[in-house]
């Protein structure tokens, strides 16, 4: 349980072995993580607990909001009018061209062909 929950029924999924960032997280712990929220986003839902929706949201990195350095998922049950959200930046409406979509995606991709990194 989170010790400063969002809305009752906010939970925390933290894995065992240590990671700052989820870049460091071995996949097959980044995987049970999600395979837990999974679980939990259900159970939240046929719970008393008042959940309409469900959020998952890692902080991943301090411009990100990470306050604690080590890698957890939150769990957090939604409702109407619950007061949480996020904030868009004014420029969220103005789309980019499709260039500059592609150019980052390149780069990205490239990135990972240099780590050898999976793709798929």
């Amino acid at each position: 349980m989170d010790i400063q929950p969002i809305n009752p029924g906010h939970l925390l999924v933290v894995p065992v072995n240590h990671a700052a960032y989820l870049s460091e997280l071995e996949q097959e712990d980044a995987a049970q993580v999600f395979r837990v929220a999974q679980r939990l986003a259900a159970a939240l839902r046929r719970s008393d607990v008042k959940c309409e929706g469900v959020n998952l949201f890692l902080a991943d990195g301090e411009a990100a909001m990470q306050e604690v350095f080590h890698v957890h998922l939150h769990v957090v049950p939604r409702f109407a009018g619950d007061g949480f959200g996020l904030k868009f930046p004014a420029t969220y409406f103005q789309k980019p061209e499709r260039e500059e979509l592609n150019e980052i995606a390149e780069e990205i991709r490239h990135r990972l062909e240099v780590e050898g990194m999976e793709t798929k």
